[in-house]
């Protein structure tokens, strides 16, 4: 897919970031996880459930030259190696590698963010990027919870990055979590408002 898709982005901060030598963490929505992977730099690490449909997922990631961790959120009180995931990423993070959280998944509801991208900055001073990934042509399925979406082949995909987020002194990670959620929702709005109005 990486082959026959064209990626433009648009306000990317990250030479700035890595001229300075800070380490970055991608927030994006779960529907858009394929389409912002097929822009993402061989070598990023994400979280990506161990469910059938994670399975997928995996696999496209795993082809664009993702590093992928396995675990997701506890549900029913079971632990579904979300923690241990993390815990791995932050140790990427720390390796000088960006990593990628769909921050709402694995169950949502859409648009809300859980508290790990928050977390993982903080513990690894990452500046957080929020980005919106909108192919020009994509098939949407309609009745997954996020609208869930994967770019058609020869297809344009944009990337907008938000300003880029750093946690305050002092800021709490829920606190840090409310800011992350913001700036990506009214991203999204903004520079995708078919799927946002749709959700």
């Amino acid at each position: 897919m990486r082959g026959t898709c064209r990626y433009e982005l648009h306000d990317d901060p990250r030479p700035a970031l890595k001229a300075a030598g800070r380490p970055y963490v991608f927030a994006i929505l779960h529907a858009t996880q394929v389409a912002a992977g097929v822009g993402s730099e061989r070598g990023t690490g994400a979280m990506v459930s161990r469910s059938v449909d994670g399975d997928l997922i995996a696999s496209a990631l795993k082809s664009l030259g993702v590093v992928v961790f396995r675990g997701s959120s506890r549900k029913n009180g079971v632990e579904k190696g979300g923690k241990q995931a993390l815990h791995q990423m932050a140790d990427h993070v720390r390796s000088g590698m960006p990593a990628i959280i769909a921050v709402d998944g694995p169950r949502g509801p859409r648009g809300k963010v859980k508290k790990g991208i928050a977390w993982l900055a903080k513990e690894t001073d990452a500046v957080v990027l929020t980005v919106v990934a909108v192919p020009s042509r994509r098939w949407v399925f309609g009745k997954t919870w996020d609208r869930f979406q994967c770019p058609q082949p020869w297809s344009r995909v944009d990337g907008y990055f938000g300003a880029p987020l750093e946690a305050a002194p002092g800021e709490s990670v829920e606190a840090f979590r409310m800011r992350i959620e913001a700036t990506l929702n009214e991203l999204e709005h903004r520079c995708d408002p078919q799927q946002a109005m749709a959700a």
